[in-house]
């Protein structure tokens, strides 16, 4: 198609013809992922309805401008709708024989289920007859008004969706059907007009006839979703920014529910489940698409195959549509090739003609994920350096936590549809508010939901796992349960449940709201009560990737931890040493606490080096077993940090205690304790100022750490240890700790006749400290950037209270994301370069890592990449994630550079 409509910078046509030469036709960021995948497959040759896409661009627009379309959208979309009519030979709102058409959200990335679409638009009063006459099916036709009118009223309208289902299960009550599919022409009609007139009792106006108004209506409302709850919590929790927008597909109608001939099905090219190269997918004869997805009748399986391992009755469409089934299976290969990925399809088959309406790339588990980029680079479909990109490596956190153990006794009630993989065990809610209260109160949940919508998003991940009562494997609840990694079962028709008595019974057992449910996503088996689990098995495709990622990425992967389980741990997951050791963490033991408080309380030097004589031979064996279960990897550890404070008794009963270990009185212990406290203990006397006014603190650490280090290597293998001051301001502060930790380790290998490699440096965690890297680095031999601190710091904010309102920073744009989750890089990053900058400038050798928690986020490592640190640290569990995150920053700096 040429000429003006082609020409234009805020609509694109597609199907029916239309070509563009313009790139932003098919730039997803222009006219998002389901415009530019429409554009692409009707340019390939697929039959695509014909249709337009309204650009991401106009929605920033209409949502920044209060909500106001501007008169030259209005012309464009009226040309567009033009270009609809004229391919498929149908005018829009002609009541002889009318267009109709559905109105599609379409983000530059998919979110599943967030954002609003409206099908069947152009029906009132007139066209249905006309849709009546030219179909020559009268039920099909106000079967599809409707339709329209509930989900209009949804959607557009904003009237409660359940006023109309209310009245069709009185209609179906009232004549005796079980099923809407009994309904009959007459049926449909008496409901369109009790629905107009519910419409017009909600409104208090008629509801709305012309056609043009529908069809701004419906754009609106698509805009308008962009900025709902549900878009917003998604957006958040897949950080994606509220900048972007979302495009509107406009395009003409194909009908699924058009008789027996006609169908709609969601199907994906591979398991999105397990990844295993079959077809998957589920479809409804005489339906439409909204049917599949919100759970409102039981699909049937797409393949044989599938249909034969459920023990399903009803027929897989391959048996009972083998030729559009054959066509289709063409597309899967066709689609799957063309975008080297694993497919998520939506078609339609009209009276036995197959329409495709959208493919995505597919949103899959992690462990599907992981098979499917093994098994494509296998296939010479991709690359390895596409296969290790192709993962999320924040999804990898499905793969390492325990999973079910297969020998544990199960209490299993029912067994419904495997929807999402994994295991979850919980306290039953029955809806999303309660799931994210009780979850916020540390409660583990199980969600309890007849069938999920958009607006259950926030206790959807708030939740360990989702079961519903109705819904299939690509059901709202299974797709976004998929994409969170959260366990689901979904389907599970023996679970009623009774919201106002908050209970629910499974296959005649009663449960309350609060009781333990555990699912398993694997099997779809509901259990009461909690079962027992096992660790997980990071072999096969796991270990294929992790070997490619670490032939690709240049920073090293450390682990923080200070307990020798969590360094097995770590060290099972690739860890290549430790990064942060947090010795205060040794001092709560039950068995050294003690000692600790009386060398805080004491009176005078002698009084704490009496209790630190005490304290000496415990420090000395946990460094000892650290040392030994790294076997010779550097391990870098932190002498004391928190404030004195942390450590005092906090009631009576502990003074108590205290006052008969001592030969204190309690009193006198409270009075010194009340000397003691500091108004902002994070500013306070804590880190090297501890070091600098109780140097026997330190002094006793760095013994422990250098007797443990000799006792080590005289047995095996040379630990390197690396000794951290904290909270180092200064040159001088780095000064006076270092030569106090030079002297003790001289004293401690001169008493052992052995002498080891060891470093000294700081954690850099102040502004002041980045600022002064240069001279900092005179007296250091390594930083460590503690970003927990320095975020505090450089933002004034205490992360332990900003959860109270960091969510409105997120929301309204003050934040991308939240600094304490990944790093600022406009103000903290831009300490860290400086200090990268000016340490190496002093010291070239100087090696640099990142210990806070931002070492085990993706976009977090990726920066690391940029400034070019040796290593970040992670905690045991995200080692994994830290591996895959820095061959993907090596991989795309590399992209970079060439």
């Amino acid at each position: 198609m040429t000429g003006k409509v082609s020409d234009l910078q805020t609509v694109y046509p597609f199907g029916g013809g239309a070509t563009s030469g313009d790139p932003r036709a098919k730039d997803k960021t222009i006219v998002g992922g389901k415009g530019a995948n429409l554009a692409e497959m009707a340019d390939i040759g697929l039959p695509v309805p014909p249709g337009f896409t309204i650009t991401t661009e106009e929605c920033v627009r209409y949502l920044n401008e209060g909500g106001e379309f501007p008169a030259e959208l209005r012309r464009a979309v009226g040309e567009a709708v033009g270009h609809i009519e004229r391919s498929v030979g149908k005018r829009f709102g002609d009541a002889n024989d009318p267009l109709l058409v559905s109105v599609r959200s379409g983000a530059r990335v998919s979110m599943p289920g967030m954002m609003d679409t409206v099908l069947n638009l152009g029906l009132n009063d007139e066209t249905v007859e006309g849709l009546a006459k030219t179909s020559g099916d009268a039920r099909f036709a106000w079967d599809s008004y409707r339709r329209f009118i509930q989900m209009y009223s949804d959607v557009v309208l904003g009237l409660d969706h359940g006023l109309f289902e209310e009245a069709l299960e009185i209609a179906k009550e009232d004549k005796g059907y079980y099923a809407d599919t009994e309904m009959e022409a007459e049926d449909w009609q008496a409901l369109v007009a009790e629905y107009r007139r519910i419409a017009e009792g909600e409104l208090g106006r008629p509801f709305p006839q012309t056609v043009t108004e529908q069809l701004w209506g419906a754009i609106a409302a698509v805009f308008d979703s962009w900025d709902s709850d549900r878009a917003k919590v998604y957006r958040r929790l897949n950080d994606i920014p509220a900048g972007w927008g979302t495009a509107v597909n406009v395009q003409a109608m194909v009908f699924g529910n058009m008789g027996d001939t006609s169908a709609t099905g969601v199907a994906f090219t591979r398991d999105p489940a397990t990844g295993e190269r079959a077809y998957y997918g589920e479809w409804l004869v005489n339906a439409q698409g909204e049917d599949v997805v919100a759970g409102i009748r039981t699909p049937q399986y797409l393949t044989r195959t599938a249909r034969d391992r459920a023990g399903a009755k009803p027929l897989s469409m391959e048996e009972a549509m083998p030729d559009a089934y054959g066509e289709l299976a063409r597309v899967f290969d066709l689609l799957e090739g063309h975008y080297r990925d694993m497919q998520d399809i939506e078609f339609t088959v009209e009276r036995g003609k197959l329409w495709m309406l959208q493919t995505r790339t597919g949103k899959r588990t992690a462990k599907a994920a992981l098979k499917m980029a093994v098994d494509m680079a296998g296939e010479g479909l991709i690359d390895e350096k596409t296969a290790i990109l192709r993962i999320d490596p924040m999804a990898l956190d499905q793969l390492l936590h325990p999973t079910l153990d297969p020998e544990a006794p199960r209490d299993v009630l029912t067994t419904g549809l495997p929807a999402s993989p994994g295991a979850a065990s919980g306290r039953i809610v029955l809806d999303a508010d309660t799931a994210e209260t009780w979850a916020g109160r540390g409660e583990k949940v199980i969600l309890v939901r007849v069938e999920t919508s958009p607006e259950d998003i926030h206790g959807m991940h708030a939740a360990q796992g989702i079961l519903t009562a109705r819904g299939g494997m690509t059901s709202h609840a299974a797709v976004v349960a998929r994409g969170m990694g959260r366990c689901c079962v979904s389907g599970a028709s023996a679970v009623s449940i009774d919201l106002k008595a908050r209970t629910l019974r499974i296959a005649g057992r009663d449960l309350a709201e609060g009781d333990v449910l555990t699912l398993d996503g694997s099997t779809g088996q509901v259990m009461a009560g909690e079962v027992a689990t096992i660790e997980p098995e990071l072999a096969g495709d796991f270990g294929t990737l992790m070997e490619w990622a670490d032939r690709h990425r240049r920073m090293g992967v450390r682990t923080n931890a200070e307990t020798p389980v969590d360094c097995r741990m770590a060290v099972s997951f690739g860890a290549e040493g430790i990064g942060l050791c947090r010795t205060e963490h040794m001092f709560f033991d039950a068995s050294r606490i003690s000692a600790v408080r009386q060398m805080i309380l004491a009176e005078d030097e002698a009084g704490r080096r009496k209790a630190l004589a005490l304290l000496l031979p415990e420090q000395r064996a946990d460094f000892a077993e650290i040392f030994c279960t790294m076997a010779g990897r550097p391990c870098t550890i932190r002498l004391l940090d928190p404030p004195l404070h942390e450590f005092l008794p906090q009631g009576d009963a502990e003074f108590e205690e205290l006052a008969e270990a001592t030969g204190f009185g309690a009193d006198h212990l409270k009075r010194r304790a009340a000397e003691l406290h500091e108004f902002n203990p994070m500013l306070g006397h804590r880190g090297c100022r501890l070091g600098i006014t109780y140097p026997e603190i330190y002094e006793m650490q760095a013994r422990a750490i250098f007797e443990a280090a000799c006792d080590v290597a005289a047995d095996g293998e040379a630990p390197v240890p690396e000794v951290m001051i904290p909270l180092v301001s200064s040159k001088r502060e780095l000064e006076l700790m270092r030569a106090l930790v030079d002297r003790t380790a001289e004293a401690v290998f001169t008493e052992r006749s052995a002498r080891i490699d060891y470093l000294v440096g700081t954690m850099i965690e102040l502004p002041r400290a980045a600022l002064m890297a240069g001279e900092i680095a005179e007296e250091a031999t390594f930083f460590s950037f503690g970003t927990n601190d320095l975020t505090q710091t450089t933002l004034g904010v205490s992360r332990d209270d900003a959860g109270r309102f960091l969510g409105a920073y997120v929301d309204k744009g003050v934040f991308a994301r939240d600094p304490f989750v990944s790093i600022d890089i406009d103000g903290v990053g831009e300490l860290v370069e400086i200090a990268v900058e000016r340490g190496r400038g002093t010291r070239s050798d100087i090696k640099l890592g990142i210990c806070g928690e931002h070492g085990g986020d993706p976009a977090s490592i990726a920066f690391c990449e940029k400034v070019g640190l040796d290593y970040v640290s992670a905690s045991p569990y995200r080692v994994p994630i830290a591996r895959l995150a820095a061959a993907q920053a090596a991989l795309r700096a590399g992209a970079g550079d060439a």
